[in-house]
C-alpha cells in the first residue's frame, strides 16, 4: 500500500496476537477482518512500523485498508498513528472498529457511530490515542459471561461448539456489514445491519 490519496475506510479488527488467541470470543473482530481480506483475495501483511498487519481492497467505489494491529487488545491504540499516516485517514468517521461485545448476543451485529466504549480495553485504548470516540464501530455479539467476574475468562476463553457455529457464521456477517458500510455508506448500512436479530 502507497502514501498518497488517502483509502475512503480504514477498517480495524480487534484481536489478540498469537496462536492462543485464535478462536477466542475476543478476537471476532480481527476474524471477521481476516475473513474479508481472503474473500477479496488480498493477504494481511505485517507491518512492524504500523503494528499492524494490513492489506487493502476495493469494493465498489471504495478503497478500504483492513487492518489488525499486532498489539495485544488493551494496546490497540498504539497502532493507529501508523496507520493512520500509511492510509491517510484523518476523519475518524472514516475509521471502522470490528470488535467483540458482551451486551450483545451471541451473533448479533449491532453498527454505530461513535458513542461509548462499555468497559471494552481495545476501544479505550483507541478512543485515548484519536482523542476523540466518535469513529465507527461494529460491534459482534458474543454474549455475557455467566458472572460478572468471569469477564475476562469469557473472552479470552473459546466458545463451546453451538457459540462457536454462531460466531462463524457472524463472522461472515460482520465482513458482509463491512462491505454495505464501504459501498453504501454507514447510515444504509445502519438500517440494513441493525434491523437483524
Amino acid at each position: 500500500m502507497r502514501r498518497g490519496t488517502p483509502v475512503d475506510l480504514l477498517v480495524i479488527g480487534l484481536a489478540n496476537p498469537g496462536s492462543e488467541y485464535d478462536g477466542t470470543r475476543h478476537n471476532v473482530g480481527g476474524a471477521a477482518v481476516a475473513l474479508l481480506a481472503a474473500r477479496s483475495g488480498a493477504t494481511l501483511k505485517i507491518e512492524p512500523r504500523q503494528r499492524a498487519s494490513l492489506a487493502e481492497i476495493q469494493l465498489g467505489e471504495s478503497r478500504v485498508a483492513l487492518s489488525i494491529p499486532t498489539t495485544f487488545m488493551n494496546e490497540s491504540g498504539a497502532a493507529l498513528a501508523g496507520l493512520l499516516d500509511r492510509t491517510g485517514v484523518e476523519d475518524p468517521r472514516h475509521i471502522l472498529v470490528v470488535h467483540d461485545e458482551l451486551d450483545l448476543e451471541p451473533g448479533r451485529l449491532q453498527l454505530k457511530a461513535g458513542g461509548g466504549i462499555a468497559g471494552h480495553n481495545g476501544l479505550r485504548s483507541i478512543k485515548a490515542t484519536l482523542n476523540t470516540d466518535s469513529f465507527l464501530r461494529l460491534r459482534v455479539g458474543v454474549g455475557k459471561p455467566p458472572s460478572p467476574q468471569a469477564g475476562a475468562n469469557w473472552v479470552l476463553g473459546r466458545p463451546n461448539r453451538h457459540d462457536a457455529e454462531i460466531l462463524a457464521i457472524a463472522c461472515e456477517e460482520a465482513a458482509d456489514a463491512i462491505e454495505l458500510v464501504a459501498t453504501q455508506g454507514m447510515e444504509r448500512a445502519m438500517a440494513s445491519v441493525n434491523v437483524r436479530g
